[in-house]
């Protein structure tokens, strides 16, 4: 393992990318702690302390704390997500965005600008209502803004909406120029930042008799579970055999072989959890900010914890699950681009029941992923309240962590073994341990 991470800055290409990567999240955790102007920094912290378990905590977790100290990167990246599930959505829908999205790289890149343009008018709603409701906040007879009013909304909104917009630029730059996905490395550099202070604030409880070794011990063994069905979800494959037909051209043989076609039992990996926590997030910070009791005792049924929020978050991963599988992968395409180069799948015709019979596998194994995706998130969070644990272990942050990771030792791996060096795995690569359904 050591020989393998000494390789990785033997590749010039892959150590500027890797290079690239950590500077762009300096930048990130940088900005995170450049505050707003004419906020109060100690009556905001006293705020946050009492909001670490509700709402506001999940929404702090997944901006890196910069919600806590109502940073430039407030908002995170959210506001990207939210836009791009809701043109992922019209696409389906609205036939002139179906037809961009055939069109290719061109196409593309249309979709991408509408999703910025929509990124910009969601920053802007959020740092209004963000920024009203929290020019209300007063903690002690301490208010939470020096000067509330009209200068103190532009400000904030013309300054969360620019942060995050500059998030934007960095998790596009970061997928184009550094190594993975920018937009969930964002997320996964946030939630690891608080890793140090997880446990060094476990061992200050343990210390003063607040936390039982026994739980401390129970809640590491399920997070450990946690670890590994993630782990064997996020890499398992269903192999299907694929058959190439013998031709001869001249003198030469071609085909013949047999190989197999590798699906994924998790496609959407830590996309379908980031899509429905932020489609939770939406109506719930809403109806924090609008002084509507009938919505605030509406939402009230669906708060972090409760067991109607379990079956809904539980409910969008699924769904999410199977979106961004039906997005992602097409079948009928697969299956024509095996009958034009003479591959079939043993016992079944080609054209369109190979279409079928792949449609089929799909369906059923994404539902095996989505439902033990849906496990990993929920579970943990069900014990944690259940056993009363003072800090943050959830399932959630544990999918998001392990995903990402995963993804950037692929891309890594990916260029170890094309440059002829032996990747992480001495026997099998990463990419195609298998696990069979």
């Amino acid at each position: 393992m050591l020989s393998t991470f000494q390789n990785i800055f033997k590749i010039p290409e892959l150590r500027k990318r890797i290079l690239f990567t950590i500077v762009m999240v300096i930048v990130y955790r940088l900005g995170s702690f450049i505050p707003t102007p004419g906020v109060d920094a100690r009556a905001l912290s006293l705020f946050f302390s009492t909001q670490t378990k509700g709402l506001l905590g999940l929404v702090d977790m997944f901006s890196g704390g910069a919600l806590s100290k109502f940073s430039v990167f407030a908002l995170g990246i959210m506001p990207y997500i939210s836009t791009s599930i809701i043109i992922s959505l019209l696409t389906v829908v609205i036939p002139q965005l179906e037809q961009l999205q055939r069109e290719g790289e061109a196409g593309r890149k249309k979709i991408n600008q509408y999703t910025r343009y929509g990124t910009i008018f969601l920053c802007v709603m959020q740092g209004f209502f963000t920024s009203f409701w929290l020019q209300k906040q007063n903690v002690g007879g301490l208010p939470v803004v020096f000067n509330p009013g009209i200068g103190f909304q532009l400000t904030a909104i013309i300054t969360l909406t620019a942060g995050t917009v500059f998030l934007m630029w960095i998790g596009e730059q970061i997928t184009e120029y550094g190594i993975g996905n920018g937009i969930s490395f964002i997320i996964f550099a946030g939630i690891v930042d608080r890793i140090p202070r997880a446990i060094v604030g476990t061992f200050r409880l343990l210390r003063v008799g607040q936390l039982n070794i026994f739980t401390l011990g129970f809640v590491l063994a399920v997070a450990a579970v946690t670890i590994i069905g993630a782990i064997f979800i996020e890499q398992g494959v269903r192999k299907i055999p694929v058959q190439y037909a013998r031709h001869i051209v001249g003198r030469k043989v071609y085909g013949g072989q047999s190989t197999y076609l590798p699906l994924k039992v998790d496609m959407s990996g830590v996309i379908a959890v980031i899509f429905a926590i932020s489609v939770l997030m939406i109506p719930a910070f809403i109806t924090q900010v609008l002084p509507f009791k009938f919505l605030q005792s509406f939402v009230k049924w669906f708060q972090n914890g409760g067991i109607l929020y379990t079956l809904l978050y539980a409910g969008l991963i699924i769904f999410f699950c199977y979106f961004y599988t039906a997005i992602v992968f097409n079948p009928t395409d697969v299956a024509e681009n095996m009958k034009k180069y003479g591959g079939f799948i043993p016992g079944v015709r080609p054209g369109k029941p190979t279409a079928e019979h792949i449609d089929r596998i799909i369906m059923r194994i994404t539902l095996i992923g989505a439902l033990a995706v849906a496990a990993i998130a929920v579970v943990p969070d069900i014990f944690q309240r259940r056993f009363n644990v003072p800090f943050d272990f959830g399932g959630t942050a544990l999918l998001i962590v392990i995903g990402v990771a995963l993804d950037t030792m692929k891309q890594v791996e990916s260029h170890l073994l094309m440059r002829h060096y032996e990747g992480f795995m001495k026997k099998g690569r990463l990419v195609g341990r298998s696990t069979r359904f």
